[in-house]
């Protein structure tokens, strides 16, 4: 087993989950996981060993403050994507 398997940023589902549920119907696989690229480039890593701890430890106000950087970095990063596309 790589150490790589022992540890998760944090930032990783969150931006999944928000550029999942913001998905818009012109956006393929490839362009989504660009704009995933592009957002967590633009985020601060978190990482943890176990989710369980991570969610334990953090207090409400700071996963609201995760959160709304995260909405952030992934619209700017759509926009980002959308003005950087080849033809």
């Amino acid at each position: 087993m790589s150490l790589l398997d022992t540890i998760d940023n944090f930032y990783e589902r969150l931006v999944a989950d928000t550029v999942d549920d913001t998905r818009q119907d012109d956006e393929d696989e490839d362009t989504l996981a660009d704009i995933m690229c592009v957002a967590l480039n633009r985020l601060p890593p978190r990482y943890y060993r176990h989710k369980i701890d991570m969610m334990f430890y953090l207090a409400d106000p700071e996963m609201q403050e995760m959160r709304a950087k995260v909405a952030t970095a992934v619209a700017e990063a759509r926009q980002f994507v959308k003005s950087h596309q080849r033809d």
